[in-house]
């Protein structure tokens, strides 16, 4: 009976961090979406920018720390979080804050996944055969062009490329590095909205998060998407022609 108990608890105690982050995830929706807001933003943009002018350090570690909070557990806001790193610290320092912040996030969620559900699930995947083992075995083998368009492709929402390699087993450390770079496109066009903010509450209007969408944005982005994608679409070829 002990022997069962003990197999058990380790089996269960691995899901624990995953559990907490969808509870929290869900919590923090219901609790806190009107308050990660823009408004929220606007009508503390003067004690915030007092703050940063006396205690520049403090408030540096405490965005970051925030911002790895919401993504951590999925909070709403990222995107508030990271037009608010443009406004406190300017375009360079605030995308830095952004991407660092973002990625130890990332890692938070992947960790957690990887732990509980992604250590069964990638070792049923690698005992299997037919279609899934074959689809395994394509995404080890274009595993860094895969994580690279999972952050390139704006419609693949942030916490869908956190936990979907988590839960195939992709590498840890392609997982970390991909992430860092993979989201610097974007996170300079929300830092650089950031940035403008101020002037935008002056009229007495809100951020326009549409601009990601614009033609000279987004083209750039799917261009990078593209790259990524070549070396897939070329093993293809080769692999149609060894035939």
């Amino acid at each position: 009976m002990s022997d069962m108990t003990e197999t058990k608890f380790p089996s269960a105690a691995r899901h624990l961090p995953l559990i907490v982050i969808l509870v929290v995830a869900i919590a923090g929706y219901f609790m806190l979406r009107d308050y990660l807001t823009f408004e929220t933003l606007r009508a503390n943009r003067e004690a915030l920018l007092a703050y940063r002018d006396a205690h520049f350090v403090l408030l540096a570690l405490g965005f970051v720390a925030t911002y790895i909070t919401i993504v951590a557990f999925s909070l709403p806001g990222a995107a508030v979080a990271s037009v608010t790193g443009g406004f406190l610290f300017g375009l360079w320092a605030g995308t830095g804050f952004n991407v660092i912040a973002a990625t130890i996030g990332a890692a938070a969620i992947f960790l957690a996944a990887r732990w509980g559900l992604g250590q069964a699930l990638s070792a049923k995947i690698d005992a299997s055969e037919g279609k899934l083992s074959k689809l395994r075995e394509g995404l080890r083998e274009n595993e860094i062009s895969v994580l690279f368009l999972l952050r390139l492709v704006p419609a693949v929402p942030f916490f869908v490329a956190n936990l979907l390699p988590a839960l195939v087993g992709v590498k840890f450390r392609n997982f970390l590095w991909t992430t860092a770079l993979g989201i610097i496109p974007g996170a300079i066009v929300f830092t650089s909205i950031g940035v403008g903010v101020g002037e935008v509450f002056d009229r007495g209007d809100t951020p326009d998060l549409s601009l990601l969408w614009e033609p000279q944005v987004i083209g750039p982005i799917l261009g990078l998407a593209a790259l990524a994608a070549l070396p897939i679409v070329i093993k293809s070829i080769r692999g149609r022609k060894d035939i």
